[in-house]
């Protein structure tokens, strides 16, 4: 989620109403020192020197299909130890080797560390296993993962954890900054909310298979940002979770990233320096991650293409983006957020794709069903900024013609505030196919869900009218995540929040899709 702009700007939607609405940098954040439990809290900034500085955490990434399970993780040195210990039974585990390569030690430091990648195979369902890693040759504690069912599938979905993003906000009798290694107390402050939303998500959410991650995992741009992966890979939920994450653009421009996560069926398309699109399969799901940092539609549709070739008889289709091409967040829904839309509307309707995850506006949205309206639209991107260490998000770009297209035009410039409706007019690109029920049975368009922030880092105000693509939306500056079932014939989604004591509230009904007769 990029950073909102300090001076005050003119809102798009408003002025698309005929209204004008100026807005300024949210305040809106977790405090994790007051909603945190007083103990676990000291405890974790007694210990956030240690997690700062290692960078050696584990992370579990889902397989090409529920039978596989990915992992990634750093040790110290030159040379790697591609070497995973797995099992059912603790004492008489199986070695699992991989590959290792170089982390670039401009984002650690100076300090030498190898990344390590490893596949393990054969994984049945309902089954409880063990294992541990190699660092430098000497074997880590052993942990445990279990599977669930291949067939009655339930993902945890989430946004924007950011870790890092808190930075400039108010706690005790300082303000949190942004620093690095253990002086990024907002890292120490968000990497603890993360880990609490994690925690009682899975406390009331036993039985989840894997979790999807809409991106942002962490807030740098364009820095070394360790300390921020350390923080989010901490979380004690993470030992036995796998995280199939997406390329935020506060992730997408730098290899640290790919370093972290070992990413299954890797397309080497939509590539920034954090990587490109991947797919995988999960029971009667095929899922789909975009790199949309990258505004190469045409190598996305070939990911798209590659994908459901290799699983054309799944019943669900899931792509996930980190951008929100139908959000209802102040800062990007009506601005950068729909700058894909009319280029991946009709690649959606074309390969059918059922459910599209999305984050990057730091609110909940859930939109109506839809599908394109048909019409030949023009397509825009981003473009990074002359330091070329961020995206330049105050103007879009026709792709065809090169027209730069101001997306906060200064009151009183006719001009670009014309550009600018054009812009706005072009992307209303799709057709409304199902609104107000709690359910759709065998709709021919796709649902569009956002995700707010699931570890509170920072939140945005919702856009003054809400459009009319979509169907509830919320914001109540409350982490939250959304519980996905996924069966043979339903595919249902239910979001949730978290209260500052801890408790958990639903936030929106649960939405379903039903298929009467599978993929035809």
């Amino acid at each position: 989620m990029k950073k909102k702009r300090a001076v005050s700007c003119l809102l798009v939607g408003a002025l698309l109403l005929g209204a004008q609405q100026v807005w300024a940098a949210t305040v809106h954040y977790n405090d994790s020192s007051v909603t945190g439990n007083a103990e676990e809290w000291n405890a974790w900034k007694e210990n956030w020197n240690n997690v700062a500085n290692d960078y050696t955490y584990v992370s579990l990434t889902p397989g090409a299909a529920a039978t596989e399970i990915n992992f990634a993780w750093y040790n110290e040195g030159t040379e790697g130890s591609p070497i995973v210990y797995f099992g059912t039974d603790r004492n008489n585990l199986t070695e699992y080797h991989g590959a290792s390569n170089n982390v670039d030690a401009s984002l650690t430091g100076g300090k030498n560390y190898c990344y390590n990648y490893v596949t393990v195979p054969g994984l049945t369902p309902n089954t409880t296993y063990y294992y541990a890693v190699s660092k430098s040759g000497v074997m880590s504690p052993i942990e445990t993962y279990k599977t669930g069912s291949f067939d009655n599938v339930n993902i945890l979905y989430f946004g924007d954890p950011q870790v890092g993003a808190s930075k400039g906000q108010p706690q005790g009798e300082g303000a949190l900054a942004e620093g690095t290694g253990a002086a990024n107390t907002a890292a120490r402050n968000d990497g603890f909310a993360w880990d609490r939303t994690l925690d009682i998500a899975m406390e009331q959410n036993p039985n989840i298979n894997f979790a999807i991650s809409a991106g942002d995992q962490v807030n740098n741009t364009g820095k070394a940002k360790e300390e921020e992966y350390a923080a989010y890979l901490s979380a004690s939920a993470l030992k036995s979770l796998p995280v199939a994450t997406t390329i935020g653009n506060h992730d997408s421009l730098n290899a640290d990233y790919s370093y972290h996560f070992n990413n299954p069926n890797p397309t080497n398309l939509g590539m920034t320096q954090a990587g490109g699109d991947y797919y995988y399969s999960y029971g009667p799901g095929l899922f789909i991650v975009l790199n949309t940092n990258n505004y190469n539609v045409a190598e996305h549709e070939q990911s798209i293409k590659q994908a459901v070739e290799s699983n054309p008889n799944a019943t669900w289709r899931v792509v996930t983006i980190h951008q929100d091409i139908y959000g209802s967040g102040l800062d990007h829904s009506d601005t950068d957020g729909m700058i894909l839309r009319t280029q991946l509307t009709p690649i959606f309707d074309k390969y059918d794709i059922d459910v599209v995850l999305q984050g990057h506006d730091h609110t909940y949205s859930r939109s109506k069903i839809l599908y394109g309206d048909g019409q030949t639209h023009n397509s825009y991107e981003f473009r990074l900024n002359e330091a070329g260490d961020d995206y330049d998000w105050d103007n879009a770009y026709n792709t065809a013609t090169g027209e730069k297209i101001g997306l906060y035009p200064a009151e009183g410039d006719a001009a670009a505030q014309a550009a600018l409706d054009r812009f706005a007019q072009d992307n209303h690109c799709y057709t409304i196919e199902e609104s107000g029920s709690m359910s759709a049975t065998d709709p021919e368009g796709t649902l569009y869900m956002t995700a707010n922030s699931a570890s509170g880092s920072k939140y945005y105000e919702l856009i003054n009218t809400q459009q009319d693509y979509i169907a509830n939306r919320s914001q109540n500056w409350l982490p939250s995540y959304s519980v996905i079932n996924m069966s043979s014939n339903a595919f249902r989604i239910t979001t949730y929040q978290i209260t500052d004591a801890g408790n958990v509230e639903t936030i929106d009904d649960t939405f379903t899709i039903y298929k009467t007769a599978g993929r035809n």
